[in-house]
């Protein structure tokens, strides 16, 4: 199993780098509900710190981004929860079965992965900040830098942080028919903006 596949669920909740219990189900060829009664039956092992349960707004934004089934016949009845690095190196304890084992390893290797591409863009910010000191430093020195390359020398640094920030998440667009209700709330919202405040 590739760790980038791994890494490509790997998700960012409440600030904590988290996969939650349908992926990692899958990953470990068990079911979801039956992943999830085993942490219930071995709940003590599992603090806040590696696993909680996600509340109505985030699993509401996962839902709209495709990411989990909807609650009707078949779907999600109740929250995904969200296990931290040590959450789910906690899980091959409770699971214990060859292939959880592999998978874990697999696992680990994916967030210590993450965690060097995160260390090592740092690491890049902080050269790129030295280079754009020392560059600047130069051109007032020896006054050598015409004004052009001064500026051409900035768009090169600003485009460069602009490629090492994360991507904001794009909010898609519910797949569905509109209600009635939908277009009126979405009506008084617009009337709500167009009116000057008393």
């Amino acid at each position: 199993m590739p760790v980038g596949s791994i890494t490509s669920h790997i998700r960012l909740i409440r600030e904590q780098k988290v996969l939650l219990d349908s992926d990692l189900a899958a990953l470990y060829g068990v079911t979801t509900s039956g992943l999830v009664q085993a942490v219930k039956r071995n709940v003590d092992r599992f603090p806040a710190d590696f696993m909680f349960q996600l509340d109505a707004g985030e699993w509401e934004a996962l839902r709209s981004q495709s990411v989990i089934s909807n609650g009707g016949r078949g779907g999600r009845r109740y929250a995904p929860y969200a296990f931290t690095e040590q959450g789910v190196a906690m899980l091959s304890s409770v699971l214990g079965s060859p292939q959880a084992i592999a998978v874990n390893i697999e696992i680990m290797r994916a967030f210590v992965r993450l965690r060097e591409v995160i260390v090592s863009n740092k690491e890049l910010a902080l050269r790129l900040d030295e280079l754009e000191n020392k560059t600047e430093l130069v051109s007032l020195k020896h006054d050598t830098f015409e004004h052009n390359t001064r500026v051409q020398l900035k768009q090169i640094f600003d485009a460069i942080r602009e490629l090492m920030a994360p991507a904001e998440p794009v909010q898609k667009r519910p797949i569905g028919f509109v209600t009635p209700d939908d277009v009126s709330i979405k009506l008084k919202a617009a009337k709500g903006k167009d009116t000057p405040p008393s």
